[in-house]
């Protein structure tokens, strides 16, 4: 099995959710919808509510991780392992060292291989990071 040093290992989900508004907003939550950065967060969730256009959004929004159940920590190993492994790395062999079923991990090296393409941006500053 191999071993990833990382930091986003020992990070929960609430602290990866803090690191990536930090990577997309620089701390300063802007609405994916209008671009709105008049925004109030939401108490109980890493959410927030656009006073501009008053919809609801997260930092995942518009991005590789929108509308999945996998951790933000496991997608961030995730990507560090696809794009800095030589050669790849297998499905099965990704879903083994994340904690996740083959499908889960097939569904996340195309995701991750699409955001290369789309989003290059993110995908490195996300890898600077972790």
């Amino acid at each position: 099995m191999l071993r990833v040093q990382s930091i986003t290992m020992s990070l929960n989900n609430d602290e990866c959710l803090a690191l990536l508004e930090q990577i997309r907003w620089g701390g300063k939550p802007k609405c994916p919808y209008c671009e709105s950065t008049r925004a109030t967060a939401y108490k109980s969730d890493r959410r927030y509510h656009c006073n501009e256009c008053f919809t609801s959004y997260s930092v995942t929004v518009g991005t590789l991780f929108h509308k999945t159940h996998v951790e933000l920590h496991k997608w961030f190993i995730a990507i560090r392992l696809v794009l800095n492994l030589p050669g790849g790395i297998s499905v099965r062999q990704l879903a083994k060292e994340i904690g996740v079923n083959k499908n889960t991990a097939c569904y996340m090296i195309v995701r991750i291989r699409t955001a290369i393409n789309d989003d290059q941006e993110l995908i490195q500053r996300v890898l600077n990071k972790n």
